[in-house]
């Protein structure tokens, strides 16, 4: 996995600006590459218990175009599932998922997976409205992600402390911590 903070970190670009006749949309992506081979990495991403293990539950068709209900099951409360659907699966090199979020748009998340000097590369893409508060959803990710290598290295998760990681990634996303 990719170890210092700064690399792990998640970054917002915008997507034109409004004057230019563009949405202004925000686009934040993640970067992090593991010396592990890229149909590891993509069955951490894809298998059914090893996707309960960073992130949750996906019931439901394993196909393009198929759909199905997505459980984020590490967050705090109730587990709520919200309809997914498999917009782009082309194993092992890239995945993309939208699925209805309560009070905001859809989510799409974009997987790209590549093979570049003995490392497997993951990209991670989601896009959000120009007004958005990214920063929260930014940390939420980074915080999966981080998760998601422990999966793919064995190595020890992410403390389920959500106060603890804030206080140490926070300030990166310009939130203060604890």
């Amino acid at each position: 996995m990719t170890e210092d903070l700064a690399t792990r970190r998640g970054t917002v670009t915008r997507r034109g600006t409004v004057t230019r006749c563009e949405d202004g949309r925000q686009r934040l992506e993640f970067r992090r590459s593991w010396p592990d081979p890229m149909e590891d990495v993509w069955a951490a991403l894809t298998e059914p218990e090893r996707l309960a293990r960073w992130i949750g539950r996906y019931d439901g068709e394993r196909r393009p175009g198929g759909t199905g209900t997505f459980f984020m099951t590490h967050e705090a409360g109730e587990q709520t599932g919200e309809p997914a659907t498999i917009v782009e699966c082309d194993p092992p090199r890239r995945l993309v998922i939208e699925w209805e979020q309560q009070d905001t748009d859809a989510w799409r998340i974009d997987l790209d997976l590549w093979t570049e000097g003995g490392r497997t590369h993951l990209r991670f893409v989601q896009v959000f409205p120009a007004d958005a508060d990214v920063a929260d959803f930014a940390m939420g990710w980074h915080w999966y992600l981080d998760k998601l290598a422990a999966e793919v290295s064995g190595g020890a998760q992410p403390t389920g402390d959500w106060q603890a990681f804030v206080a140490e990634v926070g300030p990166d996303y310009g939130r203060e911590g604890g």
